[in-house]
């Protein structure tokens, strides 16, 4: 079988830290998301859990009998969770749809990963089996701006996004392969982390005050925008 991006350092070539940055954000609203909906989880999954910084962020907020664990399947990335492991955080360099079907949890999380899968429907379909509950961060790709821009070729090299959603579509695919959606919010990413270009930071004041006002509208025309969806 080929090797993917992942596998060979590619991808980290390009994104030296693996988002560790955005870690403390993403951990912030998983835990939001848990807590509006009442669930107390005993175990913890993340797939494609890179350096595994948002399961070390969640340790820190949740029980001290909570158990994470993390798979990843990039060698370079699995490298990085060497330090952020302890008794309560454990890291697989593995696949964890190969392990055997009794492996479940509580809840099962894939942030910003079913994007770069070839079958994406297939891998959320087969994931919806391996917890009583899941979560997906999924950037919102399509967008007037991202076309005009034409942003997609750019990400496909980048950060290896090989499908693109609007908020419809990513209920749609997850409705679709047997998942019933619980909850589920925005995530304003251009408007709460570092912007790195001048241009990208000026653009944060317009969309700041369009989204308090029209957020469905600002996602789809502007962009910038991921989605939290917890599924069951």
């Amino acid at each position: 079988m080929e090797s993917t991006i992942y596998e060979t350092g590619e991808y980290l070539a390009h994104n030296e830290s693996w988002h560790t940055e955005d870690s403390p954000w993403k951990a912030r609203d998983i835990l939001r998301i848990l807590r509006q909906n009442s669930i107390n989880p005993a175990t913890v999954c993340e797939v494609g859990c890179g350096a595994g910084e948002i399961l070390r962020q969640m340790s820190y907020r949740l029980p001290q009998n909570t158990q994470f664990h993390g798979y990843e399947i990039s060698p370079q990335a699995y490298e990085m969770t060497h330090e952020r492991a302890n008794e309560r955080v454990h890291f697989y360099l593995k696949d964890l749809l190969e392990e055997d079907p009794s492996v479940t949890y509580d809840v099962v999380m894939a942030i910003d990963v079913f994007e770069h899968v070839e079958n994406d429907f297939g891998f959320v379909r087969q994931l919806r089996k391996r917890g009583t509950y899941q979560i997906y961060h999924v950037p919102l790709d399509i967008s007037v701006n991202g076309i005009l821009q034409d942003k997609f070729m750019y990400g496909r090299k980048t950060v290896g996004h090989i499908h693109y959603y609007t908020k419809e579509t990513a209920l749609a695919l997850l409705q679709d392969t047997g998942h019933q959606i619980v909850d589920w919010f925005y995530t304003p990413d251009s408007l709460e982390l570092p912007r790195k270009t001048l241009k990208s930071k000026l653009a944060k004041y317009p969309r700041k005050l369009m989204y308090s006002v029209k957020p469905d509208l600002t996602v789809k025309l502007l962009g910038g925008f991921s989605m939290l969806v917890l599924t069951r």
